[in-house]
């Protein structure tokens, strides 16, 4: 029978972070499906909350800026105001949905970047992040 918590366990430990309680119930919720999902820390506050979890909405903060340091997530930051946490770490641009706040993936084929300015002296593209906003009020004009 497998232990409960053994594949977060696991997930952690590759990512060299130490699988704290919190840790390993957030990597549970964000994980477990193994479907790639876009959450606020908000939201994953509230489905932790949900399920019983005692976690500050301080320590999701923290817990999802680590994994996503060690590469278990990637920060899609839609606004000054609004960051989503990509359990798809992989290079790949996304959909915002302006009424319901959603994201969406689009594979990474699906866009061509043909044209990229120099950077400044002393740097390098990192990445390149493409967020196409839709509204279905767009649609109707």
């Amino acid at each position: 029978m497998a232990r409960p918590f053994a594949a977060p366990i696991e997930l952690l430990r590759r990512a060299k972070l130490r699988p704290t309680r919190q840790r390993m119930a957030l990597a549970q919720l964000l994980f477990q499906s193994g479907n790639h999902r876009h959450v606020t820390a908000e939201q994953l506050h509230a489905e932790a909350k949900a399920r019983g979890i005692a976690v500050s909405l301080a320590t999701v903060y923290n817990a999802l800026h680590q994994f996503t340091a060690a590469g278990l997530l990637r920060e899609v930051v839609v606004d000054g105001t609004r960051s989503y946490f990509d359990t798809n770490a992989a290079d790949h641009h996304h959909f915002y949905y302006e009424e319901t706040g959603a994201l969406s993936d689009i594979p990474p084929d699906a866009v061509t970047v043909t044209m990229m300015p120099q950077p400044p002296p002393g740097t390098a593209v990192k990445r390149v992040d493409v967020i196409i906003r839709v509204s279905s009020a767009a649609a109707r004009s």
